[in-house]
């Protein structure tokens, strides 16, 4: 039942990243490339915080730095640069109920202004909200990054001397 669950969330976070990749529009070699990323990507995240206890912000640091560690590596294979590999495969893990629900408080903050208690409860829902949405995806922002500054050779050569380009 276990390895079901983290299947199906790899499968889903895998479709839903090929659909935000065909957006941007990349070479068709490189859909499977995203969608193993995404798969890997997210189905770690539910692992971190599933069976480890860790909060969304560091698991997705965790698993943004898998994504763009792999995207360096699947780059040289596909020719094209990491960035059309990682931004899609890291879409799926951006925390669009949190977000919401920081819009939604604001806007009901604003409605329920003359209410003190009311508004107070909006505020402080919209500040939580607001935080783990930023902190999440800055951690992802992160963990993308930071795979080009420490595989900097590789990164940067990529796509030199590619027949496909």
């Amino acid at each position: 039942m276990i390895a079901i669950d983290i299947v199906s969330d790899g499968l889903f976070a895998a479709v839903a990243a090929m659909g935000f990749g065909a957006i941007s529009d990349p070479p068709l070699r490189a859909f499977p490339y995203i969608a193993l990323l995404a798969a890997l990507g997210h189905a770690a995240r539910y692992c971190l915080m599933t069976f480890l206890g860790l909060d969304i912000a560091t698991a997705s640091l965790i698993a943004a730095f898998i994504i763009g560690t792999g995207s360096v590596w699947c780059g040289k294979k596909v020719f094209c640069p990491m960035t059309v590999l990682y931004i899609p495969a890291l879409l799926p893990m951006v925390p669009g109920t949190y977000a919401y629900k920081t819009v939604f408080s604001l806007i009901m903050f604003l409605q329920d202004i003359d209410s003190p208690t009311r508004g107070s409860e909006y505020l402080q829902s919209m500040i939580f909200n607001g935080a783990v949405s930023f902190s999440v995806i800055f951690m992802l922002a992160i963990g993308a990054t930071v795979p080009v500054f420490l595989l900097r050779e590789k990164a940067n050569s990529m796509t030199r001397g590619s027949k496909f380009i």
